[in-house]
């Protein structure tokens, strides 16, 4: 071999790690920050990588997802924001958002100018998160999933259901969303009373339903809550163990056992986060996507319980339920 071939032949060895490290940097990396956990968010994972392969992206293939959970824990957000910022990825799912603008998750996340696909159960323009719906501007976009919006329908099919219920629990923890103020303007017109009751451990939700002994309710609204939900089973148990109808606003409450649910399509709304994020990929803007707000809402009632809890669901409201559990 001649000694320039030879020379050559080196270069080129020498430069195949380069390739392959430039390879996988070319490689986009998708940050999801959960507010609740893997075991929870197992559909919604799901339905993020549909939104994802929609616009041609599939995980392990030419996407990579880097995923970070709360647990339910509030306090370790901020932490994990930080993580995932300093990990440079192109976009970060988040599934918390909502509140303060200038809390100390989004203080990482918004300073980092990394695009933000969010899922927001409070009012986003009003929060101070975008411009508008149509035209969010800056680097944030994503789902708002009207949470609050929903109290006046909950306190309404509890009626439904319980037209003779003159008290309400309200189950809310401090750090999540509380609907209180809606909810009292909501329950002012039925001429129904409410008991509040703020739960941020697990024991406090255990002695919120004992205090109900002395303070008796005719049904009960879970307010939701990433804390809850990391809870559904045992929440819906304690419903039971209580003889007390409940209604929540996801549907994996009722298929835990709880009495009823309704809410927005939540695999839709992260089907959308997710195309969303693929979108991004592609160089598309988020000041340019509108948020999305959802059109479909599904009522899911659990037969075994309101028979346990021997109720009667009235024919009316079996027709308008998409979908019941027997």
């Amino acid at each position: 071999m001649r000694r320039r071939e030879f020379i050559a032949g080196l270069g080129s060895a020498a430069a195949w790690p380069v390739v392959a490290r430039a390879q996988q940097r070319a490689t986009p990396v998708v940050g999801y920050l959960g507010v609740r956990s893997s075991e929870t968010d197992v559909a919604m994972l799901a339905a993020v990588r549909r939104g994802l392969a929609e616009i041609g992206y599939a995980e392990g293939r030419n996407v990579a997802i880097e995923y970070r959970f709360a647990d339910g824990q509030y306090d370790r957000l901020p932490t994990l924001a930080m993580d995932l910022t300093g990990r440079h990825v192109a976009v970060i799912i988040y599934t918390g958002a909502g509140g303060n603008p200038e809390d100390a998750v989004w203080r990482p996340l918004r300073a980092s100018n990394i695009p933000i696909v969010f899922n927001a159960g409070t009012d986003p323009v009003l929060d101070g998160f975008v411009a508008s719906i149509n035209h969010p501007g800056g680097n944030i976009t994503g789902v708002y999933s009207f949470v609050l919006a929903l109290t006046a329908k909950h306190l309404g099919l509890l009626h439904d259901l319980i037209p003779n219920a003159k008290t309400i629990a309200v189950l809310a923890d401090a750090t999540g969303v509380v609907p209180v103020k809606d909810v009292r303007e909501a329950a002012a017109p039925l001429g129904l009373q409410l008991i509040i009751l703020i739960a941020n451990t697990e024991g406090e939700i255990e002695a919120a339903f004992a205090g109900l002994n002395q303070q008796r309710a005719d049904a009960m609204i879970v307010a939701t809550s990433p804390f809850f939900f990391t809870r559904a089973k045992p929440i819906a148990a304690l419903a039971a163990r209580h003889g007390l109808p409940a209604i929540y606003a996801r549907r994996e409450f009722a298929e835990a056992g709880g009495l009823m649910s309704y809410g927005y399509d939540v695999a839709d709304g992260y089907r959308q986060m997710g195309n969303y994020a693929g979108r991004i990929l592609k160089g598309e803007k988020p000041a340019d996507l509108p948020v999305v707000q959802p059109t479909r809402f599904e009522l899911v009632i659990n037969m075994k319980t309101a028979k346990a809890l021997g109720l009667t669901i009235p024919e009316t409201l079996l027709a308008t339920a998409d979908e019941v559990i027997q």
